[in-house]
C-alpha cells in the first residue's frame, strides 16, 4: 500500500512553479528532487494544502489564485522606510537601486525582507509582499516518496 501525504508527512518530489504565460518561477523536474516537511514552513500553506491526500507516484497540476497561493496583494505593506533604517540593515557600502531586495531584522528577532521601489534624501519605499502576492501561479507536481 502507497503511503498518503498528511500534515506532518516528509515528503521527496519534483515541482515546477510558473507563471500562467509559462515563465518558471521554480523547477526541480531539470535537476535533483525537493525534499520537504509538511508543515515545516518550506512551501506556501496553498501549495501544501494541494498535496495532502496524494499518494506517491501521483502527478497533478493545478492553478492557484493568489487566494490559494501567495495572497492578495497588501496596499499597507508597501512603506517608506528611513535612511538611517535602511543603512542599519545593510553594508553601507551597498548601492541600492529599485528592484533589490532587502532584508530587516524583526523587532522581536527573526527577519523579513523587501523589495526596493524608489530611494531619495528622506527615505526609500519598500514593498514587503511577498513576490509572488496577487497573481495567479501553476504548480505541478510529481510525488516520489512519502515518510
Amino acid at each position: 500500500m502507497k503511503n498518503i501525504v498528511k500534515i506532518d508527512s516528509f515528503l521527496t518530489l519534483h515541482y515546477r512553479l510558473s507563471f500562467v504565460n509559462g515563465a518558471d518561477i521554480a523547477n526541480t523536474f531539470t535537476d535533483k528532487p525537493a525534499t520537504v516537511l509538511m508543515g515545516g514552513g518550506q512551501f506556501a500553506p496553498g501549495l501544501e494544502k494541494t498535496l495532502f491526500g496524494m499518494v506517491e507516484g501521483d502527478q497533478k497540476t493545478v492553478t492557484l489564485s493568489p487566494q490559494d497561493g501567495f495572497g492578495i496583494r497588501n496596499p499597507e505593506l508597501v512603506q517608506k522606510i528611513s535612511l538611517q533604517t535602511l543603512q542599519q540593515n545593510s553594508d553601507p557600502e551597498h548601492d541600492f537601486s529599485a528592484g533589490d531586495m532587502v532584508e530587516f531584522d524583526a523587532p522581536h528577532g527573526g527577519k523579513y525582507a523587501g523589495v526596493l521601489q524608489s530611494i531619495d534624501e528622506t527615505g526609500a519605499w519598500f514593498d514587503f509582499n511577498h513576490p509572488l502576492a496577487g497573481k495567479d501561479i501553476i504548480f505541478e507536481v510529481k510525488l516520489i516518496s512519502v515518510l
